[in-house]
C-alpha cells in the first residue's frame, strides 16, 4: 500500500473537518437550560439527591477503585498503577516541602493531595459523554425555560432523553401535560417535549459541592493552627487583650481591630474558595453548551481541550491555596516561631 504524503493527509483531514463542520451546522442542537442550582434527581431517606451529588459519589467511587487497584499488591519496586500514583504523590510532597518545609510536609500531604486529586478528577469527569446530556424530561417550571423536543429512549416505564432534535415547542403546546416525563409530543411527532434534567453534572458546577470542599479545607486550616500553636496562642490573632490588660488602651483597641480583620479574612477565604472553583467550572459548562449549540461536533473540540487545562489549573490553585493557608496558620501570630513558643 502506497504511503500517504503529508499533503494528502492534510487534504483528507481538511475534508473530514469540513464534513463534520457542515454536518454539525445542518443538524440542530437545542440550547440546554442553564441553571445555577443543581437539579433534584431523587429523594433518599428524606434527603434530596442532586445531579452534582451523584457526580461527587461517582468520582469518589472511581478514585476508590483506583486506590484499591494501585495498592492491592504493593511492590518494593513499583510498576504500573502503583508507580503512577507514587509519582503523583511524590511530586505533590516535593511541592509541599518547598512551601511548608519538611517538618510539616507529611502532615499536610493527605489533605492537599486528596483535594488536588479529587478536584482534578471531578473536573475532568464532568467532560465525559453523558454528563449534562442524559436525563429525565420535565415540564418547564420557570418562565425563562423553553421546552424543546428530545429523542426518546424508553427504559421500562421511564422515559429518558438523549439528543435534542432542536425544534422549540411553544408553551401553549404543553398546557395540561405536566408530569415527571414532561409534556407528550404533539400529533405526528416523535420524542418528548420539555426541559432536560441531566442525571449527572460536573460535581464542582454546583455551589454546594464547592462550599463543602471549602469548609473542609478551612476546618483543617484552623485545626492545624490550633494543633501547632495551641488554642490560646492561635486564638490571640483573633482576640488579643494583652495590651488592654496592661492599660495600653490605644494599642489594645488596635489589636482588637486587627483581630476583627483576621476574622473577616477567614470568612473571605471561605467565600473566595467556594466561588472561585464554582465560577470557573460552571462557566466552562456554559461555554461548552453554547459552542455545542452554535456549531456542534468539531467546533467544540478545542474548547474541550481548554477545559481539560482549566480543570487541572483549578485543582492546582485550590490545593496550593489550601497549602498556603495551612502554612500561614502554623506561624506564630506575633512573629515568633512555633518552636520557640513551645520552648518557652
Amino acid at each position: 500500500m502506497p504511503k500517504l504524503t503529508k499533503r494528502t493527509k492534510f487534504a483528507i483531514a481538511a475534508v473530514v473537518g469540513v464534513i463534520l463542520l457542515v454536518g454539525g451546522m445542518k443538524i440542530p442542537v437545542a440550547m440546554p437550560p442553564i441553571d445555577l442550582a443543581a437539579e433534584h434527581i431523587v429523594t433518599v431517606l428524606g434527603l434530596s439527591v442532586t445531579n452534582t451529588l451523584l457526580a461527587t459519589w461517582l468520582t469518589m467511587l472511581f478514585l476508590l477503585v483506583l486506590a484499591i487497584a494501585a495498592t492491592r499488591n504493593p511492590k518494593l519496586v513499583p510498576t504500573g498503577l502503583q508507580n503512577f500514583f507514587e509519582a503523583i504523590l511524590e511530586t505533590i510532597l516535593n511541592v509541599i516541602e518547598g512551601v511548608a518545609g519538611k517538618e510539616k510536609a507529611r502532615s499536610f500531604l493527605p489533605l492537599v493531595a486528596t483535594i488536588f486529586i479529587f478536584v482534578l478528577f471531578s473536573n475532568w469527569m464532568g467532560l465525559l459523554p453523558g454528563f449534562s446530556t442524559i436525563g429525565l424530561v420535565e415540564e418547564p417550571k420557570k418562565p425563562e425555560q423553553h421546552a424543546v423536543q428530545f429523542e426518546k429512549i424508553e427504559l421500562g416505564s421511564i422515559n429518558l432523553a438523549y439528543t435534542p432534535i432542536g425544534k422549540k415547542v411553544e408553551a401553549r403546546d404543553l398546557q395540561g401535560e405536566g408530569n415527571r416525563e414532561g409534556a407528550k409530543p404533539s400529533e405526528g411527532e416523535t420524542g418528548l417535549s420539555g426541559v432536560l434534567v441531566p442525571f449527572l453534572r460536573s460535581a464542582n458546577s454546583g455551589i454546594t459541592s464547592t462550599l463543602a470542599l471549602s469548609l473542609i479545607a478551612m476546618f483543617f486550616v484552623e485545626y492545624f493552627g490550633v494543633k501547632s500553636l495551641g488554642l490560646s496562642t492561635y486564638g490571640s490573632k483573633f482576640v488579643n487583650l494583652a495590651k488592654l490588660k496592661k492599660g495600653k488602651i490605644a494599642f489594645g483597641l488596635i489589636d482588637m481591630f486587627v483581630g476583627l480583620l483576621e476574622m473577616i479574612s477567614e470568612v473571605a477565604r471561605l467565600i473566595s474558595f467556594t466561588f472561585r472553583l464554582f465560577g470557573n467550572v460552571f462557566a466552562g459548562e456554559v461555554l461548552l453548551a453554547v459552542i455545542t449549540f452554535l456549531i456542534p461536533w468539531i467546533a467544540v473540540l478545542p474548547f474541550m481541550g481548554l477545559e481539560i487545562f482549566v480543570g487541572f489549573i483549578q485543582a492546582f490553585v485550590f490545593a496550593m491555596l489550601t497549602l498556603v493557608f495551612l502554612t500561614m496558620s502554623t506561624l506564630h501570630p506575633h512573629g515568633e516561631s512555633a518552636h520557640s513558643h513551645h520552648g518557652e
